[in-house]
């Protein structure tokens, strides 16, 4: 279960099955410190590991454990990209930037295997590739646009019939699929766990149970405050996607949490997992309310979707992630369902991440919009570099003004209102 998490959401396959957590002792005293990092999540873990690795002083303030939030409750995909197709990072943001965002978003895949294997995190790492599935020819359509943008930037990605989908995957469902081989699946809350690890064996220092109740800036230093002590730092980085808060104005309002959910059987039978992704490949439909699925080291299958804000709709929506399994694979119609749980991701209205400079030595990244295993890992990196006095000009993702989503106390309306939509035309084909 996740502790200090509603019940409805808390039994978790990820926590139930986690290696030890790392001695995160709760910030008793007055310290200070090159980098304060609010966030133990994959985003401010990956920055604290590559500024320790640095020679930098590095404390990590975090209101939970490691990997408490998003980071350690996802599906385990590790699927590099951005959601757009690399020419849109071109056009939008210029022919030198726009290729620094491919190489960095492409690479991030390869970045978090990097790291596990640098580190030995012991996270069921396997890069097997990320298995898109066409759930009609529109969005074949789609995916083969995709490939062959990526395939000019030099990724063999794989364009798949639907028979070579069928195979993989075990279902007849899809009409086609690409296999992009930068992507793969891990124990997304062992990996977090893993980077925690190696942030505390380079030098950083992580703080559990301490909860940032303020943080008053001054001209050199800025004093990060918690109930029981305090980080007085020359840089902040801000690393809370969707749990973010008000501690920095503005940045709760530019992103829109909404609930990614997961269901898990328990461990199939040996017939029932020879059927079922037998290229152990953890996919995703282009449905705009997409599926993904997976099975973990134990044979569990495991199907995730989108969520809920309330208690009801989210158990409704475990429900539907369970019928969704049996359209599926029929086999699986009267498995026995083990685990259900959820968090929140972020999500921007352009659908790319964000980084933010704030002025005066505060920065923050956020707003994966779902593929935060691999680029929260990279942002974690590009926060480092900056932090570590690589000019913004010079990162490999553009610093971007900090704006607020409009009607953004609305936002729940707003989501549910697009999902019932998108539900719509999912369901008639558009």
């Amino acid at each position: 279960m996740i502790e200090n998490e509603d019940n409805f959401i808390a039994n978790s396959l990820w926590s139930d099955t986690a290696n030890q957590t790392p001695a995160c002792p709760v910030l008793e005293a007055e310290i200070e410190t090159d980098v304060a990092i609010i966030g133990a999540g994959f985003t401010g873990l990956s920055a604290a590991l590559h500024l320790a690795k640095l020679g930098k002083k590095v404390v990590v303030l975090e209101a939970q454990t490691p990997g408490w939030g998003a980071s350690g409750r996802n599906g385990g995909q590790v699927n590099p990209g951005l959601i757009e197709n690399p020419n849109h990072a071109i056009s939008k943001f210029g022919a030198d930037m726009g290729q620094r965002m491919i190489a960095l978003s492409g690479g991030a895949g390869k970045l978090v295997f990097d790291l596990i294997a640098q580190h030995d995190i012991q996270c069921d790492a396997l890069p097997v590739g990320w298995l898109r599935a066409a759930h009609n020819a529109a969005g074949m359509q789609n995916l083969e646009q995709k490939a062959t943008q990526w395939q000019a930037h030099g990724v063999p990605m794989q364009s798949l019939g639907a028979v070579e989908v069928a195979e993989l995957l075990g279902t007849e469902a899809y009409v086609g699929g690409i296999l992009d081989p930068r992507g793969g699946n891990i124990h997304p809350l062992n990996y977090a766990l893993g980077l925690a690890d190696a942030a505390i064996a380079a030098g950083a220092m992580i703080c559990g149970q301490t909860r940032v109740e303020a943080v008053a800036t001054g001209e050199s230093l800025h004093t990060i405050i918690s109930a029981h002590g305090r980080v007085r730092a020359r840089k902040v980085l801000v690393c809370t996607n969707g749990y973010t808060g008000d501690l920095i104005p503005g940045l709760r309002q530019s992103v829109v949490p909404i609930r990614s959910i997961q269901v898990a059987t328990a461990p199939l039978s040996d017939n029932l997992r020879a059927s079922i992704l037998p290229g152990l490949h953890a996919p995703s439909d282009t449905r705009r309310l997409l599926s993904y699925f997976r099975t973990d080291a134990a044979g569990r299958f495991i199907m995730g979707a989108r969520g809920a804000y309330t208690s009801a709709a989210t158990k409704a929506r475990f429900a539907q992630a369970r019928a969704i399994t049996a359209e599926l694979f029929p086999q699986l119609a009267n498995v026995k369902w083990q685990y259900e749980w959820g968090g929140y991701i972020a999500a921007t209205a352009d659908h790319y991440p964000h980084l933010h400079d704030m002025g005066n030595g505060i920065a923050a990244g956020l707003g994966y919009n779902g593929r935060g295993v691999a680029m929260a890992t990279a942002m974690g990196k590009v926060l480092g570099d900056w932090a570590s006095g690589v000019p913004n000009s010079d990162l490999d993702f553009p610093v971007s003004n900090l704006r607020k989503i409009p009607f953004h106390g609305l936002h729940r309306l707003v989501v549910e209102a697009t999902i019932a939509r998108y539900k719509f035309m999912d369901r008639v084909g558009l």
